[in-house]
């Protein structure tokens, strides 16, 4: 199967930036986002993005052109129409990607993949409830998308030999390396990721160090490029505990309990970076 015609549904930053890398990788992108404010907004991130690139001579100006040719921008569901390849990356609440695969598998052709950028929620329970579930599959990009190279791609139950192997040359094609990963909460990345959040987030709780000596600790003791609470501000304290509800939920052990200082922050509306304070504050 050949992909020539992608849409990205979600324009905030995981969905303009998937959206940038096919652009990039010379196929034509439908960018859709019901709000017309995130629609521009993810547009502009993606300009300012390929500015720099000019910028640092990482590209010419024509080939920068030549990437926003490649974009289109529209509020409207049905462009999805004549699309081979759409690709979810909405908020991630099972009720709004269930309502999404639905309504997409009543208006895509009957040969489309679709797709979820997901974090964690089971590929499995979205593929039910299309009427192609040996198309649906999971490619869980890393943010920020345009610099990280990784891409989990996520079997269904139902995902037929022949989807994924369009999915993982596709993956390829935008340089990126595709890793397979079978349908259970968190997959890879996250089910090792989150816990170590979590628990960067109860030692702060239990009084056992201050937030900036826990990152220095990993950073400086472990060689990670940023400590884990530096990281959990950049993905959203939001999206932690969404995923560390997913992995409570799935396992059913009690090592995955979210600490309860994450989600007084949440409820308190610090969700780091994106909302100006976390653990840290970017007024």
């Amino acid at each position: 199967m050949q992909i020539n015609q992608v849409m990205v549904i979600g324009a905030g930053q995981m969905g303009a930036g998937i959206a940038q890398v096919f652009a990039q990788a010379g196929l034509r992108v439908k960018l859709n986002d019901l709000n017309a404010e995130v629609l521009q907004n993810g547009l502009e991130g993606i300009k300012k993005r390929l500015a720099k690139a000019v910028d640092k001579e990482k590209m010419t100006e024509q080939e920068k052109q030549q990437v926003l040719g490649n974009l289109e921008a529209t509020t409207e569901l049905r462009a999805a129409s004549d699309c081979d390849l759409i690709i979810e990356a909405v908020v991630e609440k099972m009720e709004v990607k269930t309502k999404v695969f639905q309504s997409l598998d009543a208006i895509a052709p009957a040969h489309a993949i679709l797709a979820s950028n997901t974090s964690s929620l089971p590929i499995t329970e979205i593929a039910a409830v299309t009427n192609r579930p040996s198309q649906v599959i999971g490619m869980h990009f890393m943010n920020p998308v345009p610099v990280m190279k990784l891409v989990e791609i996520i079997r269904a139950l139902q995902t037929t030999d022949e989807t994924y192997e369009v999915i993982k040359q596709m993956t390829e094609k935008l340089n990126k390396t595709p890793v397979e990963v079978n349908d259970f909460p968190g997959f890879v990345s996250n089910r090792i990721l989150m816990p170590m959040i979590n628990e960067a987030i109860y030692t702060v709780y239990e009084g056992v160090s201050s937030v900036e000596d826990v990152d220095t600790v990993m950073k400086l003791g472990m060689n990670h490029p940023m400590g884990p609470l530096t990281l959990a501000d950049f993905i959203g304290l939001d999206t932690c505990l969404s995923i560390m509800e997913v992995l409570h939920d799935g396992f059913g052990d009690s090592k995955y309990r979210p600490c309860p200082l994450l989600r007084q922050y949440v409820k308190a509306g610090w969700l780091g970076r994106k909302s100006g304070r976390g653990f840290y504050s970017y007024e």
